[in-house]
């Protein structure tokens, strides 16, 4: 049996499992396509502790993007509500005067944040954050939250 030398090997192993070598080529593109979304966002993720010392150290506004209900039953302290509708809209009115600011987008487990935060970043402010796992993880830490009764 004579030796195959690495490049006839690599394709062999290509031939054999294309598949295979077709999901890891397209896993690495997207692990490529995500790492450059991030370093040319404007939007950044930040955890509790992070969000806490923008809050106490840059007076940074907490937009808390979830339903009236979900607002009620618990939100952090001083958060500004607006639901994801009024922001897509450009109904912003309310926290205009804040796009100079450091504005925490925070939804219930920071998926949806994430669009919300961009479209915002789009209309004008300066410096979007969101929180990382949203109020979810905020609770989970034992984080304090607010509860407002109408």
């Amino acid at each position: 049996m004579d030796q195959l030398t690495l490049a006839q090997q690599i394709q062999q192993f290509a031939a054999n499992h294309t598949l295979m070598v077709v999901a890891w080529v397209a896993l690495f593109v997207a692990v490529l396509i995500n790492f450059y979304k991030g370093a040319t966002s404007k939007i950044k993720v930040v955890d509790n502790a992070q969000a806490t010392q923008l809050i106490n150290n840059e007076d940074a506004v907490v937009l808390d993007v979830r339903s009236d209900d979900e607002f009620r039953a618990g939100h952090i302290i001083d958060s500004l509500h607006l639901i994801p509708s009024e922001i897509k809209g450009n109904k912003t009115q309310s926290i205009d005067k804040h796009k100079e600011k450091s504005i925490i987008v925070v939804d219930n487990n920071g998926l949806s944040a994430q669009g919300l935060a961009n479209t915002l970043a789009k209309q004008g402010f300066n410096k979007v954050y969101v929180l990382k796992e949203g109020i979810a993880g905020w609770r989970a830490a034992n984080l304090p939250l607010v509860k407002k009764h109408k």
